[in-house]
């Protein structure tokens, strides 16, 4: 009957987020904040660390493209598909979702299907076609060796490259059941090694840059 409800429920919220993002026109400011809402409230019903992550990886990403020099367009479409760049998981089961512990190979292999749940959700929604290749090609490595299409270096659209940047050190940052977050150090040396592999070179750049100039900053307030 729990695991019955579990599904009614997620159909529910999936079906809500059809309804209510078909309607809307994100070419004014007030819609665009009013379907970010929309997606975030989605996913705390479905799972309250997606949602606090997702809002973490909007505020990496986008100052990741800033110090990249993305436009106020370019800005805007980052900001709305890091929103997005999780919502597949809605569809992930709770028993994989919400595990206390690591996932066997077959649990990680339904994980990875959230790329391309997320870009079905997305299928046939005016104004938001744009989006669902950001959202299926965030888990691509620079080398090729990401999922779920195998895409390589610039293949990989440019906001697709700097959400899988922010995304990675969230996830590495964060704390959960069955581990605890590495430091902001450890995780930075981390996607510096990575870089050329896993990221993209000029995104791991941009993002150091931000690290640097935090760390900074807060060296800065202490010394006052």
């Amino acid at each position: 009957m729990k695991k019955d409800s579990n599904g009614k429920r997620v159909k529910n919220l999936v079906n809500t987020l059809y309804n209510v993002i078909s309607e809307l026109s994100i070419k004014s400011q007030e819609q665009f904040h009013d379907l970010v809402n929309v997606v975030l409230k989605a996913l705390r019903e479905k799972d309250l660390y997606t949602q606090e992550h997702s809002v973490r990886v909007v505020d990496y990403a986008i100052k990741i493209g800033e110090a990249m020099g993305l436009d106020k367009e370019q800005l805007r479409e980052l900001e709305l598909a890091a929103v997005l760049h999780d919502i597949g998981k809605i569809g992930i089961p709770d028993r994989i979702l919400k595990k206390p512990g690591r996932l066997t190979k077959e649990e990680y292999a339904t994980m990875q299907e959230h790329s391309k749940r997320g870009e079905e959700m997305l299928k046939g929604i005016k104004d938001l076609d744009i989006y669902k290749k950001y959202v299926r090609s965030h888990h691509e490595r620079y080398d090729g060796y990401g999922y779920p299409d195998g895409l390589k270096g610039e293949e990989i659209p440019l906001i697709s490259r700097i959400i899988f940047v922010a995304d990675t050190f969230d996830a590495m940052t964060s704390d959960r059941p069955y581990r605890k977050g590495m430091s902001t150090d450890i995780a930075v040396d981390e996607i510096i090694r990575c870089s050329g592999t896993q990221f993209d070179p000029n995104v791991v750049n941009a993002f150091i840059s931000i690290i640097q100039k935090e760390e900074k900053e807060r060296q800065e307030k202490q010394s006052a």
